[in-house]
């Protein structure tokens, strides 16, 4: 199988290895970016799904490409497929998640928190009597804290935002007014093509000279929930989930056999990665309406890598190897 395990390069200075991204700070102020085929899960890396390093980068392209519009992103090029060269931005303080409907399995989600009974959540008031998986009146945003040093995230109002100092409160109107118009328009391009965007995460920054910028990934089918549209009337009358792009295969499968946090990861099965890989070719499809070409030019996906960044090593003061 072809994957990109890893991307470290030499020839390219101050390298900072991620879970699954692989950074390099150039001097003139741009950033590379290396998505690779890990795949993360329970603090740890499970094993490598073929192309999706190149699925989230191009996902993310197309995204970027269709909201530029809205706000400004980091993008400077993309020399490679799973490449993406960016403005070094100083990544603000507070996860932004937009939700238009009540779904969600972790602590934070508010699906999770109305079943335990809560109803003021991240500033908002919910009334009784919501479902699970329902639409909401409108979108809202749910924020947390961006924990940096590995903690966890806490859920924050608006209000509190603004008065702990996180954001000023001209940050958050022009953090709010962006999230929730990217996310308008995300639900657009995903109805036309069948698929519900039911919630999304954003990550901004601030360039050089202080303007707020989108970052990361925007609309991946990591960063986002989708619904099958289709599938949707008759999984809320039952009360099921509705059918989604299920990429948790090798994690569920995991998580069946060994305890994930503590024990040896069992040796995967190849046919269980190549339908993982699987999913997120067919996510991509469904997502951007485009084939999936893989770029399986150079013998190696590091070496195409490599020979794509080329230009960069000179251009980086780093001594090549």
């Amino acid at each position: 199988m072809r994957i990109l395990s890893e991307a470290h390069f030499p020839e390219l200075p101050s390298y900072y290895k991620g879970k699954v991204r692989e950074n390099y700070d150039l001097p003139n102020g741009e950033r590379i970016i290396i998505s690779t085929d890990r795949l993360s899960a329970f603090d740890r890396i499970l094993t490598c799904i073929p192309y999706k390093g190149q699925v989230l980068t191009q996902t993310a392209r197309y995204w970027f490409e269709k909201t530029a519009d809205i706000c400004p992103n980091h993008v400077v090029s993309y020399p490679d497929p799973n490449v993406v060269v960016g403005t070094r931005l100083d990544i603000l303080p507070v996860e932004i998640v937009v939700r238009g409907y009540l779904a969600g399995t972790t602590g934070t989600s508010i699906l999770t928190q109305y079943k335990k009974g809560v109803r003021e959540m991240y500033g908002i008031t919910f009334p009784e009597g919501l479902r699970d998986n329902e639409k909401l009146p409108e979108p809202i945003i749910t924020p947390t804290s961006k924990a940096f040093d590995g903690g966890h995230d806490e859920p924050l109002s608006p209000q509190e935002i603004v008065e702990t100092g996180l954001l000023s409160a001209e940050q958050w109107d022009t953090l709010s007014r962006y999230a929730l118009a990217l996310f308008s328009r995300g639900q657009e391009l995903a109805a036309e093509r069948g698929l519900i965007l039911v919630d999304t995460k954003y990550e901004f920054g601030t360039d050089s000279t202080g303007r707020i910028v989108l970052a990361d990934e925007i609309h991946t089918p990591d960063s986002s929930r989708y619904w099958i549209a289709a599938t949707y009337p008759q999984s809320f009358e039952k009360g099921t989930r509705p059918e989604s792009f299920d990429k948790d295969f090798v994690r569920a499968w995991v998580a069946e056999r060994c305890d994930p946090y503590k024990d040896d990861i069992p040796e995967i099965p190849v046919e269980l990665i190549e339908q993982t890989s699987g999913v997120y070719i067919k996510a991509y499809e469904m997502i951007t309406g485009q084939s999936f070409v893989p770029d399986d030019s150079f013998a190696t996906p590091k070496e195409r890598v490599r020979a794509n960044l080329a230009p960069y090593f000179a251009a980086s003061g780093a001594k090549t190897s």
